[in-house]
């Protein structure tokens, strides 16, 4: 049984199936799955908690979601991880498009989860501009499922034998056929999708309904999924390109101390701006 654990990584094949030389993988699957998740359990919300929004509502902010965390996360990937190729080839950093010798689909390599909760945000800044509804109800409406759908993004991670762990000792270490030397590493990816997926989903789904003003849930998401990851790095390979940038302290550190920081300022403006609405009422 502990063989089997520890060499697991290297009977995962990260391509389901393949349709006419195009490969399906498993990492977009789990993308799929991921906003099928929070979709569900949000008209689970509107539906049983008589929340004044349509099932419409729901698929037209995911779309819009869906489209800033595509774009946020590879431009993150890019900011904060592999500037020196984004300023190089700005375009085609961003496009999974070849046109060397022709037009072909190159693949996206490298997304950053936390250039793609930025890219979330400011998709639904405009979607709700658009749509003339409060922003941080909106946010807290969805916030409280997101953590359950990230899982599947970290599970897309773990099949793809990537972010794994730095190398330990311990038994509940695996050999990943990608990772430099032949030696047990944390599986960091199983980490991430039980504390910063499931348990946070569980505080989030139990405290939903005693949520004192809008923005309570985000701010706490933001500083939650910060302070889980902040600690689980510790136990995660740091990019090998940057290696440590601040002391011992990775990139994903840094963006997790400044999104503890967001998540903070998000509760205190928003109790503020709950304080201002009931004095004005």
């Amino acid at each position: 049984m502990l063989s089997w654990w520890q060499n697991l990584p290297s009977g995962m094949d990260p391509i389901i199936f393949t349709v006419g030389g195009f490969p399906v993988r498993w990492y977009g699957m789990m993308y799929i799955l991921a906003f099928a998740v929070v979709y569900i359990l949000t008209r689970y919300r509107i539906k049983n908690e008589q929340l004044p929004y349509s099932p419409a509502f729901v698929g037209d902010a995911l779309t819009w979601a869906m489209v800033g965390v595509l774009l946020g996360g590879r431009i993150g990937y890019l900011l904060f991880y592999s500037f020196p190729e984004f300023i190089a080839n700005p375009l085609g950093s961003i496009i999974p498009v070849s046109f060397s010798g022709g037009c072909s689909f190159s693949g996206i390599a490298g997304m950053s989860y936390h250039g793609g909760a930025i890219g979330v945000i400011i998709a639904l800044m405009l979607f709700t501009r658009n749509r003339k509804v409060p922003f941080l109800k909106t946010i807290d409406l969805f916030i409280t499922a997101l953590p359950l759908g990230y899982t599947f993004g970290r599970i897309g991670n773990f099949i793809n034998g990537e972010l794994y762990g730095r190398v330990t000792d311990a038994a509940i270490g695996m050999y990943f056929p990608s990772a430099p030397g032949f030696a047990l590493r944390h599986p960091s990816q199983l980490y991430e999708a039980f504390f910063e997926g499931i348990v946070l989903f569980v505080i989030l789904w139990t405290i939903r309904k005693q949520s004192p003003y809008p923005g309570f849930l985000s701010g706490i998401y933001l500083f939650g999924y910060g302070f889980v990851r902040f600690f689980i790095e510790f136990y995660r390979e740091p990019d090998a390109h940057l290696g440590f940038v601040f002391m011992q302290f990775s990139m994903g550190q840094l963006l997790c101390l400044a999104m503890m920081a967001a998540g903070i300022g998000v509760l205190l403006a928003s109790k503020q701006l709950s304080l201002a609405g009931q004095r004005k009422q």
